[in-house]
């Protein structure tokens, strides 16, 4: 028997494509690979790319050019690049970095073993196709090995929303759903192997609508079933768009007790007219309007979001629409950016807003969501909330966790407790974590 070949995979961006990695990864194992944290031991460097940062092609390339010091040293090395980067650049990749020996995007990854093939047989290997047969039921099955306590399980890919700034319905195609038998069969192998906690991912999650036994179902409606799984202790999921946040999921934060009580629900910017030149297909008080439903049932909910800063045509007035609308809604947690153009989206012709103000309207922002989440975290003490705890701290005997909020929690507890869920005391707030004590 041949020893195994090793596989690298460098992962960028969203919780999706670390599901694609993963997914990526037991594709190329029918072709003798296993993975390695050492790039340059590696036979395959494959980059899984992420379109939705600034320059992310340029950064891509400009990885590529650190990692030719190992083609050099190790000629036969082979080099892949993955993901939405792939998608959108192409052919275009081997033309500018010819050591790369395949592309591949996010929707063709099955096809990875006969592409595999191909480029140990010399050939250069692109896949950028959106084809109609299903990826997920191509794929090989998921190994039986035991496994962290978290996974993410991606039941949703693509958007059909079109928001100005947003490249991802070009890159990911358009809305679909997996069914739910097969959401429902990787979901229980994912417990069988040691899961405890499953975070469902879509690129607008919330709008599922995946084929079930007697129609299509609702994400509630999958959440719901999932919860009935014996063993699975936690359900999440993200990303979410205002305008899929139908009443039936709002109901499920309230009596559905294994779904956990954090909600990312993306914003982007508090004015009524950067919505509108955004695409967003909502206002700030429609917003409003929803964050309150949603903590009428869930008065306990942690709200995360996005914020886009400098969009072009943004003023100050506008600027401070947005710090109005965080004021009132109060983020525990929240990501923010400064605009910057997608080639092939609309508002990447459109006039740009200096960066200079981006990055100062960026600042403050940041500080008052810095605030908010400071003030989530220091709410925190003194309260009880359970923790599934996932792995060792760095310190003799401490455990790492995540509690119902998705914050860190570091406590001191026997490492037999890693993959159970825990009550703990919060007794202090740290940075980005909270300390905590079992009961």
């Amino acid at each position: 028997m041949s020893a195994p070949k090793k596989l690298f995979i460098k992962t960028y961006g969203c919780q999706m494509n670390v599901y694609d990695s993963e997914r990526m990864a037991e594709a190329l194992g029918t072709k003798g690979y296993e993975q390695t944290t050492d790039a340059d031991q590696a036979d395959m460097i494959l980059l899984n790319t992420c379109h939705i940062r600034e320059k992310a092609a340029e950064k891509m390339y400009s990885e590529l050019g650190r990692l030719k010091q190992f083609k050099l040293a190790k000629p036969e090395m082979k080099f892949a690049v993955a993901g939405c980067v792939a998608q959108a650049e192409g052919g275009e990749i081997i033309e500018r970095q010819p050591m790369v020996d395949l592309v591949v995007g996010p929707q063709s990854y099955h096809r990875l073993p006969k592409m595999a093939d191909a480029i140990d047989r010399g050939e250069k290997a692109i896949d950028t196709d959106f084809p109609e047969e299903d990826k997920f039921e191509e794929l090989k099955d998921r190994p039986k090995a035991r496994r962290a306590p978290s996974a993410f399980l991606t039941v949703q890919e693509g958007c059909d929303k079109f928001c100005t700034f947003c490249v991802v319905p070009y890159t990911r195609g358009a809305e679909v759903s997996r069914p739910v038998d097969r959401i429902l069969r990787e979901a229980r192998e994912l417990v069988e192997r040691g899961v405890a906690e499953i975070n469902l991912l879509g690129q607008n999650v919330n709008a599922y609508h995946g084929e079930g036994p007697d129609g299509d179902w609702t994400l509630a409606q999958l959440i719901r079933e999932m919860a009935t799984i014996e063993g699975l202790e936690r359900i999440r999921f993200t990303t979410s768009h205002p305008r899929d946040m139908e009443q039936d999921l709002i109901d499920a934060h309230g009596d559905c007790a294994k779904l956990m009580p954090y909600l990312h629900l993306p914003v982007q910017s508090g004015s009524d007219k950067i919505l509108k030149a955004m695409n967003r297909g909502h206002t700030r008080e429609e917003y409003f309007a929803l964050i309150k439903r949603i903590r009428d049932v869930r008065p306990d909910l942690l709200l995360s979001g996005d914020f886009i800063v400098g969009f072009p045509g943004e003023t100050e007035e506008d600027f401070m629409d947005t710090m109005d609308l965080v004021e009132q809604v109060g983020f525990g947690q929240a990501y923010s950016f400064k605009y910057s153009t997608r080639p092939g989206t609309p508002a990447a012709e459109r006039a740009q807003v200096d960066e200079d103000v981006k990055s100062e309207r960026l600042q403050r922002l940041q500080a008052l969501l810095g605030k908010q989440q400071k003030a989530a975290q220091d709410a925190m003490v003194g309260r009880e909330t359970t923790v599934l705890f996932e792995k060792q701290g760095r310190d003799p005997g401490q455990l790492i966790g995540k509690s119902e909020n998705l914050h860190a929690v570091h406590a001191f507890a026997d490492k037999s407790l890693i993959g159970t869920v825990r009550r703990v005391r919060v007794i202090k707030s740290l940075t980005n974590s909270l300390t905590g004590e079992l009961i």
